[in-house]
């Protein structure tokens, strides 16, 4: 099983730790394009209109600006780095040493700057989105595209893919057919009438997540055992799990939520 997340927009910051050692994550296939990709956001952060070409508010420029310090800046596993509503509801740093170890052979972050990180991978926190055309790189899902499917497209092969990435991180990277590849979505149910959502779908996204890290149960091996899987979350939170029939390569997977 692989488990596909996008990381978070909101990041914790490391107060201490080692600095970055881009040679020492996982993937290591990957640090080559790592290192042009982290030197082209040093220099555009530090720009005037950095905030402008990275596509983000005025109010985060001091998140910008710490990207010019990113070599130096401490770091920490990226399961504490990643804090937005999905790591929230995940809880990647919460789990047992057997869930930790689960986690670590399964998930995986796909990062506009890293490529892809595992949850035990030492990252500082940063700003750059997958979605950015990034100066002296252009746009990263593409220049991702094909490193990406060099180291995980063996992965991938004849293993089921649980993707819980948003569109922009889609585009980086697609699943070889030999994969069983399942889009997870999140539909809102209000006096019958369904919708697709957005904070809802990054919180169930990350529930199941962590029901499948933490059930006691074999991890699930195709779209079938995922839909089982899930469907032991219908209660509160969960009203149905609804597993559709394959298009383009992949099925879906649907979390109704109320």
């Amino acid at each position: 099983m692989l488990v596909l997340l996008p990381p978070s927009e909101g990041k914790t910051s490391p107060a201490r730790g080692l600095v970055l050692d881009l040679g020492g994550l996982s993937h290591p296939g990957l640090t080559p394009v790592r290192e042009k990709v982290l030197d082209a956001l040093v220099e555009v952060s530090a720009r005037p209109d950095a905030a402008a070409v990275l596509g983000v508010g005025a109010s985060l420029a001091e998140e910008v600006a710490r990207n010019v310090r990113l070599r130096t800046l401490p770091t920490a596993p990226a399961r504490r780095v990643y804090s937005g509503v999905l790591y929230a509801a995940a809880g990647l740093d919460r789990l047992t040493p057997a869930a930790r170890r689960r986690a670590a052979e399964s998930v995986r972050v796909v990062s506009g700057l890293w490529g892809v990180v595992t949850p035990e991978d030492a990252i500082p926190a940063y700003r750059l989105s997958m979605g950015t055309d990034l100066p002296g790189i252009g746009p990263l899902a593409s220049a991702w595209r094909g490193p990406l499917g060099v180291e995980l497209d063996a992965e991938a092969d004849g293993a089921l893919v649980v993707d819980c990435r948003s569109a922009a991180y889609l585009a980086a990277w697609h699943p070889p057919r030999s994969a069983d590849h399942v889009t997870v979505r999140v539909l809102r149910e209000v006096d019958g009438v369904r919708s697709v959502v957005s904070h809802h779908a990054k919180h169930t996204r990350g529930v199941l997540t962590r029901h499948l890290l933490t059930r006691r149960a074999r991890p699930p091996r195709d779209a079938d055992g995922l839909a089982h899987a899930a469907s032991e979350l219908v209660g509160e939170t969960v009203l149905a799990v609804e597993l559709g029939p394959p298009a383009r390569g992949a099925r879906t997977l649907s979390l109704v939520v109320a």
